[in-house]
Order: C-alpha cells, then structure tokens, then sequence
C-alpha cells in the first residue's frame, strides 16, 4: 500500500511540472515569455521627431522572439543620436529614419551588442 502511496505522490509532482513547463512555453512562444530577460512590461523610447530626414534604412534582424526582444532592438536604436526607429518584430525589421547619415556598421553593433544577429540593411534616400 505505500508503495502505491508513493507513486501517486510522484505522479502528481511530475504532472504538476509538466503543467507549468507547457504553460510557459505557450506564453513564450506567444511573445510573452521572459526569453531573454522579459516578461514584464517594457517601457518603450519614444521615437524622436527629427528635424530632417535624409535617409532611410531597413534593418533585417535575426534572433528576436518576443516583445521584450523588439523593445530591446527599438530602445537601442532609437537612443542613438540623429536616428528615429520602429521596429516590426513580427516581420524581423527595422526601420530607421535617419537626421543625418550614420554608417551603417554603428546601426549594427548596436544591435549584434544586444546578441541578435544583422542580416542585411539596405538604404534608401527620401
């Protein structure tokens, strides 16, 4: 008899992780997971308004996966003087409107310092 004791005992526990290991999985793979630090609500920067725009540049990235990420990405960015950033995490970009002209291996250290990965950014003139 306490054997069987025991081993419903163990099955509860086991049941009881399995439960909380799914339901954290489903809320990271919803965004609302602390993947990388997250999990609470981010304060975004807000864009700055600039005075001129004189250029624009799509940022490709890599290795966002949640709204903590994107925040991450669009706060990083949008503290850099002269730039105004938004990010779409869903589609891995951004899009940075530039005052005056930044080279392009600032926007990216920028980003790969924070441990995402640079795929691409391609400019183009307003």
């Amino acid at each position: 008899m306490g054997s069987a004791i025991s081993n419903v005992v163990i099955m509860i526990i086991i049941t009881l992780i399995l439960f909380f290991a799914v339901k954290s999985s489903i809320a990271h793979f919803k965004g609302q997971g602390s993947c990388c630090g997250g999990g609470g609500k981010d304060v975004l920067t807000k864009p700055k308004k600039l005075g001129s725009i004189s250029g624009v540049k799509t940022v490709r990235i890599d290795g966002m996966h949640c709204e903590h990420c994107y925040a991450r990405v669009h706060n990083v960015l949008n503290s850099m003087e002269g730039i105004s950033a938004k990010v779409n995490g869903k589609k891995g970009i951004a899009i940075v409107q530039l005052e005056k002209e930044i080279e392009d291996q600032a926007l990216s250290d920028a980003i790969t310092n924070l441990g995402y990965t640079v795929l691409s950014i391609q400019s183009e003139k307003e």
